[in-house]
């Protein structure tokens, strides 16, 4: 893997102090733009932080100058198809896999002239991409905090097909799940060209999978069973006749709520609405398509006895419906998955968003795990 260039790249949105925006060649077809704080020190232990669906690096700019402030290089980037990363081949739906976006992180990595990092942190799809990195180049990602989507393991062997779905489509009325609605040719055009407009939609979006909306009372699920999956909120088990700009207009906030958001001011939503309007959402959504279509596991398989063997910790909100919405992935990462799990936690005040929502609380429990792992 050959490492181009560092180009030098600010952005178009206002950094936290002591945050900088660059370009950086990862020698896997991509350019990616990354947020980074910590980094005139190059002794410093490194932290990399990859964010999830429809986020971008921006995310961690609560987590980026508390980890600075306290020794460490905190590296976001701009994962591929999001933001202002360049790829070649973002919209080649087989460059946004799981294994191409863990040899994203590698290469990044390497671009830094890092051997080794003390963390990875992943939110969201973020957190299987950081679970890929810790469970199959140990050496070189040290440690792991996976958020909002727990580990249950590398597929084993390919699936029988899902019966879920027309399961689903009995139902009265007729429901379909949000991860193949993503995956669906109609998606990327149903999101950027919503009626509402962009802004609009991500702040009901955003909202409705915050804990500013009371419908989120997560609870474990007893089964993969369409009766079981319907009582998660419309947001992930959708009408079939309805996309997600219209599932989610029916709960968008009044403007003295939006007023009270302080972790999500439309000054800060309007970097994700700009950056979606810009690059449209396909890119990203292709990463639903690897997952949902199964044809890229293969290349996995050889890998389905690791698990993930260095030091480990798991944190949600408690209004989160992810660590739940596939049964037993909780459990089964508790038990087996990972092998030195160092905490579960389940922040109150948080929804999906934790690391928005709660920035303090995550702060703290990221430095107490990565103070423990140096010990």
């Amino acid at each position: 893997m050959t490492v181009g260039m560092q180009i030098t790249g600010p952005v178009d949105y206002p950094l936290p102090d002591g945050v900088r925006s660059r370009v950086v060649n990862n020698g896997n077809g991509a350019d990616l733009h990354i947020l980074e704080a910590g980094y005139r020190d190059p002794g410093r232990p490194c932290v990399l932080l990859l964010h999830g669906f429809p986020e971008l690096a921006y995310s961690w700019r609560k987590v980026l100058p508390v980890l600075a402030a306290r020794g460490y290089h905190a590296v976001a980037p701009d994962q591929r198809g999001y933001g202002h990363t360049l790829a070649w081949d973002d919209h080649e739906v087989g460059s946004q896999r799981l294994f191409n976006l863990m040899l994203d992180a590698l290469g990044l990595i390497m671009a830094l002239n890092r051997s080794s990092v003390a963390a990875v942190v992943g939110h969201d799809f973020g957190s299987f991409v950081a679970a890929l990195c810790a469970a199959l180049r140990p050496e070189v990602f040290r440690s792991a905090v996976l958020m909002s989507a727990p580990f249950a393991g590398l597929p084993k062997a390919a699936a029988s097909p899902d019966t879920i779905h027309a399961e689903l489509a009995k139902l009265k009325p007729p429901r379909k799940h949000y991860q193949w609605y993503f995956s669906s040719p109609e998606a990327a055009d149903d999101m950027r060209h919503c009626p509402q407009g962009l802004q609009n939609f991500l702040r009901a979006y955003f909202h409705m999978k915050s804990a500013d909306w009371p419908g989120n009372r997560p609870q474990p699920l007893a089964s993969w069973s369409a009766a079981e999956l319907a009582t998660m909120p419309a947001y992930y088990i959708m009408q079939l006749d309805q996309d997600m700009p219209a599932t989610v207009a029916a709960q968008m906030p009044g403007a003295e709520q939006i007023d009270a958001c302080r972790w999500l001011p439309d000054s800060q939503l309007r970097v994700y609405s700009e950056a979606f309007a810009r690059t449209g959402f396909q890119a990203a959504l292709n990463g639903y398509r690897c997952v949902t279509s199964g044809a890229y596991n293969e290349e996995l398989y050889a890998y389905s006895h690791r698990n993930i063997e260095v030091p480990a910790c798991f944190i949600a909100g408690a209004s989160d419906w992810g660590p739940y919405q596939k049964p037993g992935a909780l459990e089964a990462m508790q038990q087996r998955a990972c092998s030195q799990l160092l905490g579960v936690h389940l922040l109150e005040g948080a929804g999906h968003w934790v690391q928005q929502e709660q920035a303090q609380a995550v702060n703290r429990l990221l430095l107490d795990f990565l103070q423990r792992v140096a010990r």
